[in-house]
């Protein structure tokens, strides 16, 4: 929502007012986190593998939707080399993504180029967006910029986003918003150019935006209009094979994958993380057991056998808990309790992470300690007893 706030005083002269009110036009969130929360709201709704973010910039649209589970590959592409090798930090994986994998591939690969290049690498994506890019755009390279993104790369789904010139009077002084813009459309004059393109090169496009006018503005649309263009049919002009094959003119400033489950040592760290975390839940479960065992309960009795306490900590749904205890119990033996894999594997985290016990007992063998014949694991009850 947009608020007009007084940007000067009045000056007052005989009673009246000497100075015209200059406003300022204040957005919450801020317009750029509306652009990009409105892509954001489209890979949530649509689940594409392959985005491409031509005119990157800093890359914080590619760090807002890097989370989503659906995205296998996210590019991005800017002609100021400076300002993408810059972003490594922002865009490398946490510690905490190693510990929780995606289930996905994802990988992250940052380019030097300019968006009205051919490269052959950005062929095939789910959606392509253009966020505040083509203003930046000369004459002649806007020319080629449908050639390029709708014609040659010819994604599922295009977003651009621009100013909306019919709300720059609602600004003090402002001719254009950007000393490096050279050019800002009004409404019609973005239609006219998006419908254009998009009936040339068999796309539909719907129009919208962000950032909406302050109370008693008028019709004056967005702040930012936005197109939203998704291919309706094969392109009008297809690339020749050997364009789709090896047209590589970009480069790679940034690249990285990010942890996955399909990738097996990955795979093997996660598994093991969590059955360590189940047998170490289920031997203080077991300890607490045996406290209650020498204590007797409050009228003096004692337990003839230790068994496992409540429930406690994670919350399992009914369905969940009757699977966990139609399990094989842990049994101790000595001064070790034995967590049968079977008892493991009942747990939903474990469960989701393999899909038998051959296969958790491959991806834990060299990690935890197995009984002599393999089916359970063995822990000291030692450090724990009181």
């Amino acid at each position: 929502m947009a608020q007009s706030n007084n940007k000067e005083g009045h000056g007052v002269v005989d009673g009246h007012l000497d100075l015209p009110v200059k406003k300022v036009i204040n957005f919450s969130p801020p317009l750029y986190r509306q652009r990009y929360s409105f892509v954001n709201d489209l890979v949530n709704q649509h689940k594409p593998k392959k985005v491409a973010d031509l005119g990157c910039g800093n890359a914080s649209l590619i760090q807002m939707i890097k989370s989503h589970s659906c995205l296998e590959l996210i590019v991005g592409v800017d002609i100021n080399k400076d300002k993408i090798g810059s972003q490594r930090c922002r865009l490398s994986p946490f510690s905490g993504e190693y510990l929780s994998p995606r289930d996905l591939n994802l990988s992250i690969i940052l380019y030097h180029g300019s968006a009205v290049e051919r490269d052959s690498r950005l062929l095939g994506f789910d959606l392509v967006t253009c966020i505040e890019l083509i203003e930046h755009l000369d004459s002649e390279d806007l020319a080629r910029f449908p050639e390029v993104v709708f014609g040659y790369l010819s994604p599922a789904m295009v977003v651009i986003s621009t100013p909306n010139s019919d709300f720059n009077p609602l600004f003090p002084a402002v001719t254009m918003r950007d000393s490096d813009h050279k050019f800002e459309w009004n409404r019609k004059q973005f239609q006219t150019w998006a419908s254009g393109v998009a009936d040339f090169y068999n796309y539909s496009v719907e129009f919208t935006g962000v950032g909406e006018p302050p109370e008693g503005a008028g019709n004056v649309g967005y702040c930012t209009q936005i197109g939203v263009f998704r291919k309706t049919g094969a392109p009008a002009t297809e690339p020749c094979v050997a364009e789709q094959s090896g047209q590589h003119v970009y480069k790679i400033v940034y690249s990285v994958s990010y942890p996955s489950l399909q990738q097996k040592e990955i795979r093997k760290l996660a598994v093991a993380n969590e059955v360590s975390r189940q047998v170490q839940s289920l031997r203080q479960r077991y300890v607490s057991s045996l406290r209650i065992l020498r204590r007797g309960d409050g009228d003096g009795h004692r337990a003839s056998d230790p068994g496992l306490v409540p429930f406690s900590g994670p919350v399992f749904t009914e369905l969940e808990k009757r699977k966990i205890e139609k399990s094989p119990e842990p049994f101790r033996f000595g001064n070790k309790l034995y967590v049968p894999l079977e008892r493991l594997l009942a747990y939903p985290k474990v469960n989701r992470l393999c899909d038998s016990v051959d296969t958790m007992r491959a991806l834990i063998a060299d990690s935890v300690r197995l009984s002599r014949d393999g089916s359970a694991v063995k822990v000291d009850l030692r450090e724990a007893s009181p």
